[in-house]
């Protein structure tokens, strides 16, 4: 039950955290036909994933609790882009550029496939 309760409170932290952001972004840029603020947060998010998971693998600096609050819970709450682009980044570093390429490949065609299909059952509905 501790791990659902720290995968809870680190994802409301990172959502609201991404909130924050995604806004202030907005505000300074003031009204773009870009989302910006989406791209800003998701960014920082590869960022921070990418930050915390080289000091996880080379210093084992975080117990298996505190990376359920800060990998899955906060940075997944704050954008699951971030997890992408990790795994892609491990991927590639260990030479598996085959599975690389196709998570990338697959992410962007069933991704923006599943938005459309959403999209079109929303106007039958």
């Amino acid at each position: 039950m501790i791990k659902l309760f720290l995968v809870g409170a680190g994802g409301f932290f990172g959502s609201v955290s991404r909130y924050i952001l995604s806004g202030l972004v907005y505000r300074i840029l003031g009204n773009t036909y870009f989302p910006y603020g989406t791209l800003a947060v998701n960014v920082l998010g590869c960022l921070l994933i990418g930050f915390f998971g080289g000091l996880s693998e080379s210093r084992q600096l975080f117990s298996p609790e505190i990376r359920l609050l800060i990998f899955i819970g906060f940075i997944g709450g704050f954008t699951t882009f971030s997890t992408f682009g990790y795994e892609v980044f491990n991927f590639t570093r260990d030479g598996q550029i085959i599975a690389s390429l196709s998570n990338i490949l697959l992410h962007i065609i069933f991704g923006i496939g599943a938005t459309w299909f959403g999209y079109v059952i929303s106007k039958l509905i």
